[in-house]
């Protein structure tokens, strides 16, 4: 008997333990926006607090799968406060992503619609850029978010079709205001994984068409070595 596609993306995860990392190099001129998308951790957690107040609402077959994603939003925050610690945080920067988090909070979308635009849209531009352009902690730590956040997308999109929901244009503006602060920092650069425009239309592709091809390269962006970083970097899998 075939295995409904809630329980496969269900098995399909891989169950992984933060932990906290050292500083190291960020690529030159992109240390602000860095620290920017860092504090935009803050909405993992709303994330979470969104598909917690959806599981009444949503098919009875998601909600195994959904309540395990709440809980790897909770590793995801803990994760991205381990990059915080080691790096710092922009005192300006925190405070204004806690503004958008009441924005999105308190926005009238669907919850789970919520949750797949910030994932799709948002997660899915910061957590790439976290590989282009940051150390070895960003980007072990990119590449394990990113497989929970894949599966998530996944669910939540088959939830958001079940549901017949589709975003609001006030949602897509919250989201468009939402990366253009974050990629506020950057201008027009010759190295495409520094020029804003790059990353803003990669955020469109992937609120309009789901796919966002100039981030193919994504699946070969370098990731560390494990005799490159210090075994307390590494997180642990089961």
């Amino acid at each position: 008997m075939r295995k409904h596609p809630y329980q496969q993306l269900l098995e399909r995860k891989r169950t992984w333990t933060p932990v906290q990392v050292s500083k190291g190099i960020l690529r030159e001129g992109s240390e602000e926006t860095i620290k920017r998308a860092l504090a935009i951790r803050h909405l993992e957690l709303p994330v979470g607090e969104f598909i917690k107040d959806a599981l009444e609402d949503v098919p009875p077959a998601s909600r195994d799968l959904l309540a395990s994603n709440v809980k790897d939003e909770d590793r995801h925050d803990l994760a991205l406060n381990y990059i915080a610690n080691a790096h710092g945080v922009d005192d300006k920067a925190e405070a204004e992503a806690h503004k958008l988090q009441a924005a999105w909070s308190s926005h009238p979308d669907h919850t789970v619609l919520k949750a797949l635009v910030i994932e799709k849209a948002i997660f899915f531009v910061i957590l790439p850029f976290f590989r282009f352009n940051g150390d070895s902690g960003l980007r072990t730590t990119s590449a394990d978010v990113s497989r929970d956040e894949t599966i998530h997308v996944s669910g939540h999109s088959l939830v958001c079709r079940e549901l017949g929901l589709k975003p609001s244009q006030s949602l897509d503006k919250l989201r468009k205001a939402t990366i253009n602060w974050i990629l506020q920092p950057l201008g027009k650069s010759e190295d495409r994984y520094l020029d804003r425009q790059f990353w803003l239309d990669q955020s469109d592709n992937l609120m309009y068409s789901g796919k966002a091809e100039g981030l193919s390269d994504t699946r070969r962006a370098r990731m560390p070595a494990f005799f490159e970083t210090s075994n307390q970097d590494l997180p642990s899998y089961a």
